[in-house]
């Protein structure tokens, strides 16, 4: 199977994941209720995000941030789908595309069609509050990471190749 056809896979995976959760939330809890599942640590919320993952830029004026989060969107998932294909033989290199990639189509899609993302994993930990996110969210965090090490791990190999050559 090409490389292409596992990322897109995992892609429309992590988008379905997405879409059918955000569904569920908004039909079944009403805007801004909050559910509590583990006291004190973990709750769903329904919230509507009009700025970027974990609500940054979400007090800023809402059509210019919305434009520039619809650009960087459509870049990410341009360059994914551009990206040289050197690597992409390496399993964690397709697994972070998919999930970078449905992740930000998940989050592109909620804000073509409702002008805004919706988020309800509430995290807390004592008097700190994470802010509310999705898995669209969760899905590029995990990607990101993944590429991260992964791209951090073939420079190891490769440093250690030139020094055997050597």
């Amino acid at each position: 199977m090409r490389d292409r056809t596992r990322v897109v896979l995992i892609a429309v995976a992590v988008l379905a994941v997405d879409q059918i959760t955000k569904l569920m939330v908004t039909t079944w809890i009403p805007f801004q209720e909050r559910i509590p599942l583990i006291d004190g640590l973990l709750a769903l919320t329904h919230v509507r995000n009009t700025g970027a993952a974990f609500g940054l830029f979400s007090d800023a004026p809402v059509a210019p941030v919305r434009a520039g989060l619809i650009v960087v969107s459509v870049l990410a998932v341009g360059l994914i789908w551009a990206y040289a294909r050197e690597g992409w033989h390496q399993p964690r290199i397709v697994f972070a595309f998919g999930f970078i990639l449905g992740g930000a189509l998940g989050n592109l899609i909620d804000r073509l069609r409702l002008y805004y993302v919706v988020d309800f994993v509430d995290v807390h930990w004592g008097r700190y509050h994470w802010p509310s996110f999705n898995v669209a969210d969760m899905a590029i965090t995990v990607g990101a990471i993944s590429l991260f090490i992964a791209m951090a791990r073939q420079g190891e190999v490769e440093e250690a190749s030139a020094a055997e050559a050597d």
